[in-house]
């Protein structure tokens, strides 16, 4: 049976609109997927779309990346200074301020500052856990905050050291979301192993093994330690809690090489390197270091107190409160700087009494 000239015609113009219109779609569908990349947010439950994420903070100044299959040096000083502890520690019993300080409230900051008494300890957050630095950092993948004004915070942090007072940084060590993403072979993989696992706050977490991640801590903590910080406490030292990611080792054994490597590296006469862990049993490493804990209750004090292996515990173990609460001041503690005026005020008056 043969088909009529014009209904061939008429066939060939409708498979071709039809294939048009099938590449155009394809074309369309293979766009759409690409922009929903962004949006994918791995969890334990699989994988979602989180269309708020494109509020997060994803601007910023990033240098150029490392050379493919850079060698990476790290220095361990393991000569007769190696564990230098000239200049004892001491207790703290100072003030915090957090990013969120640092992005919406700068101007009090300086004010409440200004009224402190010269060598009070003050810690103040300069890398976040997205991997946002809130100073200006010149590390070649130094992501700076787009929310943060840090030539401010630059200029804060050198009046603080100028008045004498004790600094301290705050730095997100292992829950780095920035430099997972450059750096996939230094991060914790989900266990399919289709990238790296993330959080439920979005973020990715490195591998405390991995020799990547710890020459970048080591550079961020060689960076502040130049700036002047007299200590950097290194938060977020610890495994996120999941079953969700790849990670065959101890991990209470990793945890403790990581945190020896990292002072042998940054050891410097007077300088102290700090943990903030989860753990409060967290075996310190031979050196000046001090444990960290943060979001614990008063009442738990005496308790998490009675747990940890430091030498001193007046001196080494350091409460992060959130109140006032007395039970906190047998050890050293760091108050958000929100309450350093009625702290301030009380102890004038005890001090006249």
């Amino acid at each position: 049976m043969s088909i009529p000239y014009r209904t061939r015609r008429v066939i060939n113009r409708v498979g071709t609109v039809f294939l048009t219109i099938l590449l155009i779609g394809a074309v369309a569908w293979l766009c759409w997927v690409v922009w929903l990349e962004r949006y994918v947010v791995y969890t334990e439950d699989g994988a979602t779309l989180d269309f708020s994420l494109s509020s997060q903070e994803v601007s910023g100044e990033v240098a150029n990346p490392p050379v493919a299959e850079e060698n990476i040096s790290i220095y361990y000083n393991e000569g007769s200074d190696a564990l230098n502890t000239s200049s004892d520690m001491t207790q703290l019993n100072g003030y915090y301020i957090t990013s969120e300080m640092l992005q919406t409230e700068l101007a009090g900051v300086n004010e409440k500052v200004d009224k402190l008494v010269s060598g009070t300890p003050i810690m103040i957050d300069m890398k976040g856990p997205y991997g946002s630095f809130f100073y200006p950092s010149h590390l070649d993948e130094a992501l700076h905050s787009a929310s943060t004004d840090v030539e401010a915070v630059g200029e804060l942090v050198t009046k603080l050291q100028n008045k004498g007072f004790y600094t301290i940084a705050r730095v997100s060590a292992f829950q780095d979301y920035n430099f997972g993403l450059n750096h996939v072979s230094s991060g914790l993989y989900m266990l399919s192993r289709a990238g790296l696992w993330m959080d439920d706050e979005g973020f990715y977490w490195l591998d405390p093994t991995n020799a990547t991640t710890i020459n970048w801590i080591t550079n961020i903590i060689a960076e502040l330690k130049e700036m002047g910080f007299q200590e950097v406490m290194l938060a977020n030292f610890r495994f996120p809690v999941s079953d969700q990611y790849i990670f065959d080792g101890d991990k209470d054994t990793a945890l403790q090489e990581a945190a020896q490597k990292l002072v042998s590296a940054t050891n410097a006469s007077g300088f102290t390197l700090s943990f903030g862990v989860d753990n409060a049993a967290f075996a310190l490493p031979e050196g000046r270091c001090r444990i960290y804990l943060e979001g614990v209750d008063a009442s738990r004090a005496e308790t998490l107190a009675s747990q940890t292996t430091v030498e001193d515990k007046q001196i080494q173990l350091v409460f992060v409160a959130e109140t006032n609460d007395t039970r906190f001041n047998e050890y050293s503690v760091l108050r958000s700087l929100n309450v350093a005026d009625v702290l301030e005020a009380q102890k004038a008056d005890a001090s006249n009494g």
